[in-house]
Formats: C-alpha cells, structure tokens, sequence
C-alpha cells in the first residue's frame, strides 16, 4: 500500500531552523511494531501517524513515536501533524478548532492568524522535585546549585522536570555530562533580560535509547509545562510572551505562548511543509 509521508517544520523562524517531524497518513493497516520501525527509519524525534478517530468529536487521530518508545502527547508533533491533515484537505467540525486525539484524550488546537497552537494539556505528575534528585540533576548538568532558582516535576507526557535557571544565559552556557548514570528528562528555562526580543530560553535535554544525552530542538511539551509553571508563580508579566529555544543547536526556534482568560495556556508556532513523498 503506497501512503503519503510529510517533513514538517515546526516552530521555526523561516524554514529548517525549527524542529521538523515526519507525518505518515493513511496508518489504518500499521501496527504498532511497524510504526516503531518506521520511526527509527526516519531517525528524526519523532513520527506521527495519522488516523481516524475513535471519538466521535475528534478530528483525526495521532500516535506520535520517538525513537525508543510511543507518547501520548508532544507538542511540536501534534502542530505538524494539524498542519499536514488541514492541507490534505481536512475540515474540523468547529471552524477554527481543530480536536486532535491521542493517548493524552483530545488537544483542542486552534487556527488563527496563519498559526496554529494548542492547549497545554494538564500535568500527568507535578510537585515539588526532592532533593536527592535535584543534586543528581545537577551533578548531570555540571553546573552551580547557586544558579539554580526554582525545580519543579512538569510532567506532561514525556516525563520533564524542570528547572528554572538564573538567566538564559546560563541555560545558554549549560554543558551536560554526554552518558550519565540514569534516565533523564531535563527541562532548563532561563530568563532573558527584560526588553529582549524574547522573554526565555528553553532546552530540553533527554537520554536517548542508548543512554547517551541529547538536546531536541524546540519542544512543545516542554514549553506548554514551563509556561503552566511560570504563569502559576507570576514570572510572567502580561498574558502573553515568545520564547526562544534551539539557539545552542543553530536553530531559531520562537515559541508564541499566551494565556486565555479562562487560565488556558496555547502554545502555537509556524509550521510548514518542506518536503513530501509516497512510502510503498
């Protein structure tokens, strides 16, 4: 069965300077194994696989891989995934929203101002981080307790604790240990200074099937958690704000993120199609 396949870049400034995600449409007839290969084939993040829906007020359906193992959420594959079935000709039910369905229920996504963002979903895990952890965290990041301003579980699917560092500069400057002795999902937030064209700095910093850590461009989950936690203590001046992240991998992630009057965060970034094909 031939079915069509999509490179999407997601949150970049201009083309290939974001994250990009591969999306394979008309999935029916793939099991889960065969989507696993696939994704390792494609050696990106992540790949989604669009469906139908089982929920008769969703869309479509999504399941979004990584390279190890299946999720059931991440943000910059859930945009991709919006972009590519609304240019192959989808229509929502709700105009101008857009009910996606995964292993996290549905994620309204909204369309808007040729952008389009998605409601961060609840915490699956949050709370105060414990102090064995902290230290191990940042014995891993090799860097001074003292830059270290706040921590926090911002568990939204992929399993990120976060930590606020001092400055963007300092999340700038982080240099990981590359093997450490344990898995880790590390989400580091700096501040810029007040006036920058962005207000933080994001990195995401994972281990990989092998052990080994490494750094995703730009991360939609991570920001949707980070800004759930920056608007709860007040960090955030205003309902809205753009974030920066990919900077230390040459790339212009911008992240548009602004909370609704209802408390609702929406976390939204360009998405465009740069290549596509048929797989046989």
């Amino acid at each position: 069965m031939s079915r069509s396949f999509h490179l999407v870049d997601v949150f970049g400034s201009s083309g290939f300077d974001g994250n990009p995600v591969a999306v394979v449409s008309a999935a029916e007839d793939l099991d889960t194994q065969s989507m696993q290969q696939i994704t390792r084939w494609m050696n990106l993040s992540e790949t989604t696989f669009l469906l139908p829906p089982t929920d008769p007020s969703a869309d479509y359906r999504v399941r979004i891989f990584t390279l190890a193992r299946e999720l059931p959420f991440a943000g910059h594959p859930t945009l991709g995934t919006c972009h590519v079935w609304l240019s192959m000709g989808g229509r929502p039910k709700t105009p101008g929203l857009i009910r996606q369905e995964c292993g996290a229920g549905l994620i309204p996504i909204r369309q808007q101002d040729n952008m389009l963002s998605f409601a961060a979903p609840p915490l699956l895990r949050s709370g105060t981080v414990d102090p064995a952890t902290l230290h191990d965290l940042i014995d891993i990041l090799q860097i001074d307790s003292r830059k270290v301003v706040g921590a926090r579980w911002i568990d939204n699917g992929p399993g990120w604790v976060g930590l606020l560092l001092d400055s963007a500069e300092t999340v700038r400057a982080v240099t990981p240990q590359r093997a450490p002795d344990r898995t880790v999902d590390i989400g580091l937030i700096g501040p810029y200074p007040q006036g920058s064209d962005t207000a933080f700095e994001l990195r995401a910093l994972f281990t990989d099937a092998n052990g080994v850590l490494i750094e995703d461009p730009v991360t939609g989950s991570l920001n949707a958690s980070a800004a759930q936690w920056m608007f709860e203590t007040g960090r955030v001046s205003g309902s809205s704000y753009l974030a920066s992240q990919g900077t230390c991998l040459g790339r212009r992630g911008r992240i548009a993120v602004h909370q609704d009057s209802e408390g609702t965060v929406w976390v939204g970034g360009q998405t465009r199609t740069q290549m596509s094909g048929l797989r046989h």
